[in-house]
């Protein structure tokens, strides 16, 4: 067995201990409040999950709210990495960007949320959501990422009369590619949560926020829950998704490392 299948095995035994010991402090808690409209156990809401997964609604709401969200993210960090290229060669830019993108990140989603429903339809809001709370964050990670790059490297692509194009591919992408980790990483997490919390605000029909409103609704605490363990999970499946493609794309561009996440 190698190194690094070691490392990996040992990283996920770890990891299952750690969610194994908070499940069975979640069931004990059940047990000794023995109450399940207030705190379901871990068995219920797993069982609840289970009969979701089964039916047909459950995969029509995980489509809606995916489509959109995830568009409302790729809107964002694509135009947060146009802005910050644009700001980085024309520094006026960047500090005419400053004022409204630091407005945006310092405003409460809730704020967003309510002036949005007066413009948008709902079952646009949680995409336009996604991409405000993206937008200011990535523009920073990718701007802060175009600044690092190696001035030395840079004085080298001078003497050898690189063109524009092999500047930007041999120099600023490397140094982008950790920054642009970064804003995916944290980027996804934000505009899934805010998108979510748009659609439970704005109850559009068949969405993933709108099953979270009914279930509070009605006191289905179970169906609350299971559909809860659902937004994390498909957040947790698309970070690690979108990382390992960036990793992907990205290794043709970066020096081979010791581990290298497999495509």
């Amino acid at each position: 067995m190698t190194s690094t299948t070691w490392k990996a095995k040992s990283r996920l035994l770890r990891w299952g201990l750690i969610a194994l010991f908070w499940l069975l402090l979640w069931q004990i808690g059940a047990w000794r409040l023995n109450q399940p409209l207030l705190l379901p156990s871990p068995l219920q809401v797993g069982r609840r999950l289970g009969e979701l997964c089964l039916t047909h609604p459950f995969w029509q709401s995980i489509a809606f709210s995916l489509r959109r969200i995830v568009a409302g993210f790729l809107m964002g960090f694509f135009g947060a990495a146009l802005l910050a290229v644009a700001g980085f060669f024309l520094p006026p830019l960047a500090s005419l960007l400053a004022p409204p993108l630091t407005i945006i990140k310092s405003t409460p989603v809730a704020s967003f949320i309510v002036l949005a429903l007066l413009w948008l339809p709902s079952p646009w809001l949680s995409a336009f959501i996604a991409f405000l709370m993206v937008l200011p964050l990535c523009y920073e990670n990718l701007l802060e990422g175009l600044k690092s790059a190696d001035p030395l490297l840079l004085e080298m692509g001078k003497v050898y009369a690189f063109t524009p194009f092999q500047v930007f591919r041999y120099i600023y992408l490397p140094a982008l590619v950790p920054y642009a980790l970064a804003a995916v990483r944290t980027g996804l997490g934000f505009a899934w949560k805010a998108g979510i919390a748009g659609e439970v605000l704005a109850i559009p029909m068949g969405a993933m926020g709108t099953q979270l409103h009914t279930a509070k609704v009605t006191l289905e605490t179970t169906d609350l829950f299971a559909w809860t363990a659902a937004i994390i999970l498909l957040s947790l499946i698309l970070e690690k998704g979108a990382v390992a493609l960036v990793k992907c794309l990205s290794r043709r561009y970066t020096p081979p490392k010791k581990e290298n996440t497999p495509c």
